[in-house]
């Protein structure tokens, strides 16, 4: 018997062994945003992480072959909203390959530094992207916050298990 046998651990590969671990960590659900000239994208995002207080910076990642990816590369500045529980069909929207993210039913406006806005967020910012840094077929996106709101109202949206839940008490 194997250690890892012993330990019951399973044989997947390791991106598999990866994505079956954080399909068990609960994550807040975000939707970034950029415009890539009059154009808007966007895509939801749960690796959002809170970097530094001082300055304000924010980090997620986008893979390099996400269609929002060419915009956010060039992109001086992105936005940053925090999805409540009543926005599970925005989340899937902006997850959906494919998807018109910015027609109807999707309420946008035009925000600071040119980056769409979406309505109805928790919470949202507007960031300037200070670096791009490789990872794998990803990178990491660390951005400083530049503008934002924080007094939407409602509960958190959360990805689990591949799935959109509320947060429960």
């Amino acid at each position: 018997m194997t250690a890892s046998t012993a330990l019951g651990t399973s044989r997947l590969t390791t991106p598999d062994l990866l994505r079956s671990v954080f399909r068990r960590h609960a994550a807040g659900v975000a939707v970034i945003t950029a415009a890539q000239g009059s154009r808007p994208v966007g895509f939801t995002a749960t690796s959002l992480t809170s970097v530094s207080a001082e300055p304000p910076m924010i980090s997620f990642g986008i893979g390099t072959g996400a269609s929002s990816w060419p915009a956010v590369s060039e992109a001086a500045h992105v936005g940053v909203h925090i999805l409540g529980e009543h926005q599970q069909e925005l989340a899937a929207t902006f997850a959906r390959s494919g998807a018109d993210r910015f027609g109807a039913p999707t309420r946008w406006r035009e925000g600071p530094e040119g980056v769409p806005v979406l309505d109805g967020a928790l919470a949202w910012l507007v960031c300037r992207i200070v670096a791009r840094v490789p990872a794998g077929d990803h990178r990491l996106v660390l951005a400083e916050v530049v503008d934002g709101d924080p007094v939407g109202e409602g509960r958190p949206l959360l990805y689990h298990q591949g799935r959109f839940n509320a947060l429960r008490d």
